[in-house]
């Protein structure tokens, strides 16, 4: 089959190796090549790399040059690939100059999470897609008219988002003239093999505070952390009277106490964000998933959804998440729960216990229904024109 054109990804594996990102970004690179679609997987950002094993960044990058190389090389794509070492200025996998080249010759290029600042190299493609997952930060900022966020934002040509009821009259985020269009999370579902064991403990993944990213608006102080909700909901897991594991590095002090005399299990992220085989063992093993959101994404009503969870619901494990705006375009109450109250998030691990191999099936509806990537990718790259 001819191919149906070039297509760059553009994300930052190599800069932070950890295999939630790495699916993050082959479910575009996978589900590109799966529509036909000739697909690339570039990070020249130039941001300092972070080594995991020692929990900090570092001036050496060959541990994270190794990382994209055996998560390309595992789909048998491990020619189609370059990684840019800012620090001493070299490029791994493909050259400075089969870079630019490819640039000149593809047809698009995905910049997902905006993980680039796009240069002079980057305009010589003609379509140049931003896919906003961290939604109403980037909007807001080009709003108060930050001069550096409306160049970042300007340099591309067709503007997706994974809140997808931006620009809804009950979503008070600014959209300053620039044509947001809802996208969502993909995921290729033949990777994600169900099963059909019930264990025993929810889990979820996560950081538990986030820095750099709160932001003003219009008398309201949006915080870009999950921490201000976990506080919220601590107490589920005794509600519940459920079993429930959190991956995550070591908190601030006392934190883990407090998780632990609420019914959290503690379990280091380090080993199970390692590989990818780690993370999707750590996920097919899991009863579900139990999170919270960010509060960002929750106050503004923006209708995000998290790539991570449906990873869960791919894998036929039910989901039990924060109400974000977004059960106006999911469906909440079969394999997937959203909850806005303590009592709400509590009767939901009473429905699906009731019948969880009913919910387990519907979970993998779900994804397959919502989020499959032939039907979201093609729906991007048709709102691009391609």
């Amino acid at each position: 089959m001819a191919s149906r054109g070039k297509v760059i990804v553009l994300h930052f594996v190599g800069q932070m190796p950890m295999a939630g990102i790495a699916w993050q970004a082959m479910h575009y690179v996978l589900g590109l090549e799966r529509l036909g679609y000739e697909a690339w997987y570039i990070e020249d950002g130039g941001a300092n790399p972070y080594d995991p094993r020692v929990n900090s960044v570092v001036m050496e990058c060959e541990y994270n040059v190794d990382y994209i190389r055996r998560m390309m090389e595992r789909y048998g794509l491990g020619d189609r690939w370059a990684y840019w070492d800012a620090i001493n200025d070299v490029y791994h996998g493909l050259s400075r100059e089969e870079v630019r080249r490819l640039y000149r010759e593809s047809d698009a290029l995905i910049n997902l999470c905006g993980a680039t600042k796009l240069r002079e190299e980057h305009m010589a493609c003609p379509r140049r897609i931003m896919v906003d997952t961290d939604p109403v930060y980037e909007q807001i900022k080009y709003a108060k008219a930050d001069p550096e966020a409306r160049d970042y934002l300007d340099s591309h040509t067709h503007f997706f988002t994974y809140g997808e009821n931006l620009g809804s009259p009950d979503c008070p985020v600014p959209l300053s003239g620039i044509d947001w269009k809802p996208t969502r999370p993909p995921v290729v579902m033949d990777l994600w093999p169900t099963s059909d064991t019930a264990p025993p403990s929810f889990s979820t993944i996560a950081t538990w505070e986030n820095k750099g990213k709160n932001i003003d608006f219009e008398g309201e102080s949006y915080v870009w952390s999950k921490h201000v909700n976990f506080v919220r909901f601590l107490d589920v897991p005794k509600r519940a009277g459920q079993r429930f594991t959190v991956a995550m590095g070591p908190p601030p002090q006392g934190v883990e106490a407090e998780l632990t005399r609420n019914g959290w299990n503690l379990t280091d992220a380090r080993p199970i964000s390692a590989d990818m085989d780690s993370y999707l063992d750590f996920i097919a093993g899991s009863r579900g998933e139990f999170t919270v959101a960010k509060d960002i994404y929750v106050r503004p009503n923006s209708g995000w959804f998290s790539d991570r969870s449906v990873c869960y619901l791919a894998a036929g494990r039910p989901v039990v998440t924060m109400e974000t705006g977004c059960t106006k375009f999911y469906p909440s109450g079969r394999g997937l729960f959203t909850y806005s109250t303590t009592e709400e998030a509590v009767a939901a691990f009473a429905t699906l216990n009731a019948d969880y191999p009913a919910h387990s099936r519907a979970a993998r509806e779900v994804a397959g229904e919502y989020f499959n990537s032939d039907a979201v990718i093609s729906a991007l790259m048709a709102g691009a024109g391609l």
